[in-house]
């Protein structure tokens, strides 16, 4: 009886892991895309240059982003994809994630005068 519990609760699992929707960016080779949300689902805009990695194509877009501050927009945070990656530009840092919907990992961090490193750069402070 144990048994038979134990096979239903890992179908179970399996079956709601399928479920999860997992939206995967683009792939072309050296196209870096500003990403929007529309109505219909992710819009995918390529930025006109090609970019030879995902930290320069992050570069771009948060050249972007501040482009756009500049103009008086007020839109703070932005998204991007590269290379089955997509890229998060926050007020925190800027992450990344092989999906939209998974798990966002820290690619480059804002030190204390909003300036981008590496996790880790900074020197702690004596009280931390």
């Amino acid at each position: 009886m144990k048994l038979s519990s134990t096979l239903v609760a890992l179908a179970i699992a399996s079956t709601l892991g399928a479920c999860t929707k997992r939206t995967e960016p683009p792939g072309g080779a050296g196209t870096c895309y500003h990403v929007q949300v529309t109505k219909e689902g992710l819009k995918y805009n390529p930025l006109p240059s090609k970019q030879p990695d995902l930290e320069h194509c992050a570069a771009a877009l948060e050249a972007m982003r501040i482009q756009f501050l500049n103009m008086g927009g007020n839109q703070t945070e932005i998204a991007g994809a590269y290379q089955a990656s997509f890229i998060f530009l926050q007020s925190t840092g800027i992450y990344v994630s092989t999906s939209w919907e998974g798990n966002r990992f820290p690619a480059l961090v804002r030190s204390g005068d909003g300036r981008l490193v590496v996790p880790g750069a900074m020197p702690m402070s004596p009280g931390n």
